[in-house]
């Protein structure tokens, strides 16, 4: 028989309420009740309980059999009922939580509500909500699952056990949520240098930050109608600089392409004429001519012409000479 104390996994009271709801469906009676007491002891102490050597453990299970034989039930059978109906957001405070059921349960079995039963009936609410905690994080998606357990203190070791995870897994989330909470700092510390603008420009000056709609609306505490003008006008000066950067893009397309074929003086022409016909006979790739007119500033209307109609390029020189 083994009298070592690591042994116990629960208090006396505890082992002996689980021994005897063992028993429901089993008639106990008058006659076969020592018979029951004597077999539930000797199953307790074969677990470190030592009950058969101590008067004081014997009234204990001999009073909790007498509360279960009035009743006409194991306590447990009405404690895991009551347990049963607990939801998550019951269990916010397990504490709470197990007063809650031992006033409940307290009119049947007064000894639940002893003191010495308190931190047992602590741990099994604590349990208990794990579990449903578990149960809620295992249906959510991604790792919305993981993240609700953080945010719930849940200790790591349980949560890489109970979700099946690596500890890497933990880590990287974690990590996210890390960043998230800086990136949350970040907004407020912003959110100071702008206090004393308006709406519509504490948003605005977020998002030429990259700061995201979902923060400016859960941290900077801004409204959607402050985010929808913001946007709108800021559609309106992206709509203004996109004018302008087309406007100065056509510009150095033109200023690069160098004047229309008409625009160029006699001089000028005579000059380019003479630089192309150098250009071809050092080439005759078509990309390679125009790179090298294109470096020597040769306007691009004669290129044309010199890669599609090399012969015009003669009568462009007669017109020049009249």
């Amino acid at each position: 028989m083994t009298t070592n104390e690591e042994t116990v996994k629960s208090p006396l009271w505890w082992a002996i309420e689980e021994s005897l709801l063992a028993l429901e469906g089993q008639p106990v009676t008058k006659e076969n009740k020592e018979k029951n007491i004597q077999e539930i002891a000797g199953d307790l102490d074969s677990k470190g309980y030592g009950l058969l050597t101590s008067g004081g453990k014997m009234l204990a299970l001999r009073w909790a059999m007498d509360d279960m034989m009035q009743a006409g039930r194991p306590m447990l059978k009405d404690f895991n009922l009551a347990l049963s109906s607990f939801k998550l957001e019951d269990l916010d405070n397990p504490c709470h939580a197990s007063y809650k059921l031992t006033d409940d349960l307290g009119e049947t079995w007064k000894k639940i509500k002893e003191s010495d039963r308190r931190p047992k009936l602590v741990e099994i609410f604590k349990n208990t909500k794990l579990g449903l905690l578990v149960k809620k994080a295992k249906e959510m998606d991604d790792d919305q699952g993981i993240r609700l357990l953080v945010e719930k203190n849940v200790e790591s070791h349980l949560i890489i056990d109970r979700m099946g995870i690596t500890q890497e897994k933990l880590d990287q989330v974690n990590a996210a949520i890390a960043a998230e909470i800086a990136m949350r700092k970040k907004v407020l510390t912003m959110l100071e240098k702008v206090q004393d603008k308006s709406d519509e420009e504490k948003v605005k000056y977020l998002f030429d930050n990259e700061i995201t709609e979902e923060l400016i609306i859960e941290v900077a505490g801004l409204g959607r109608e402050s985010i929808d003008k913001a946007k709108k006008a800021m559609e309106e000066e992206l709509k203004e600089k996109q004018r302008l950067a087309e406007e100065a893009a056509a510009k150095r397309k033109a200023e690069a392409e160098g004047p229309a074929l008409e625009d160029i003086t006699p001089e000028d022409m005579a000059d380019h004429i003479y630089a192309i016909r150098e250009i071809m006979e050092f080439s005759d790739v078509e990309k390679e001519i125009r790179t090298m007119c294109e470096q020597s500033a040769i306007p691009k209307a004669l290129v044309d012409i010199a890669v599609s109609e090399p012969d015009k390029l003669d009568e462009l020189e007669k017109q020049i000479e009249g």
